[in-house]
């Protein structure tokens, strides 16, 4: 099954050819897809088992993530980790990546912000991310967030509504939508936050769960 001509608009571009994560990693290197390499400091690639039965997808990479060329190794990504714990959900059988593989930032003084990816940015960077799934033919996507939900099924999926829902596209792999970590770091109520929290840790445990049909 072609999972990149299948999935959403953006991930129905022409993917790299490549026989292996490594290889598809050696190739984004020099990757100048869209501008935001010109202010990255590097590429950040997926990582995780090559045999993985289930692949998680967030935004992009964020400040720390940046610095290390590594995803989800900064707040959100170490929440992620706590919460897949708490879930019971082995990370040997995940890879994570992100749709958009440079970070977007604005520079505040020494610091660098976050700045959300446009469409176009993703739509780019899907070469990318539908060679990852091509090549990984996980038995599930968890998109992380709205922008990953975007690139993976386009505009007209809505995160709020189907939260916690797996969805079953046709001729491609089923889709649990899930919020990402860092909207829980952003709460500043902590009953919300927690209950937002109860309500992550159980969309993980139900990708745990999850078998195909």
């Amino acid at each position: 099954m072609n999972i990149a001509a299948s999935v959403g608009p953006a991930l129905a571009l022409e993917v790299a050819d490549a026989a292996s994560i490594a290889e598809l990693r050696h190739q984004a290197e020099g990757c100048t897809r869209c501008d935001l390499y010109r202010n990255a400091t590097q590429i950040v690639f997926g990582e995780g088992s090559v045999k993985a039965e289930i692949v998680f997808i967030g935004e992009q990479p964020g400040d720390q993530e940046d610095l290390t060329g590594r995803p989800f190794v900064g707040p959100a990504g170490q929440l992620l980790d706590r919460c897949l714990e708490e879930a019971g959900l082995d990370r040997q059988r995940c890879y994570v990546t992100n749709a958009v593989k440079h970070f977007k930032f604005t520079p505040r003084g020494k610091r660098r912000l976050h700045s959300k990816p446009n469409a176009g940015e993703i739509m780019r960077c899907a070469w990318w991310l539908g060679a990852e799934l091509n090549i990984l033919q996980p038995k599930l996507i968890v998109t992380l967030g709205a922008s990953a939900l975007y690139a993976v099924l386009g505009p007209k999926v809505k995160l709020t509504p189907q939260r916690g829902h797996i969805l079953h596209p046709t001729n491609r792999p089923p889709v649990l939508v899930t919020i990402h970590p860092s909207y829980l770091l952003r709460i500043r109520d902590e009953a919300e936050r927690r209950r937002q929290r109860r309500d992550f840790v159980s969309d993980l445990h139900r990708a745990g769960e999850f078998r195909p049909q």
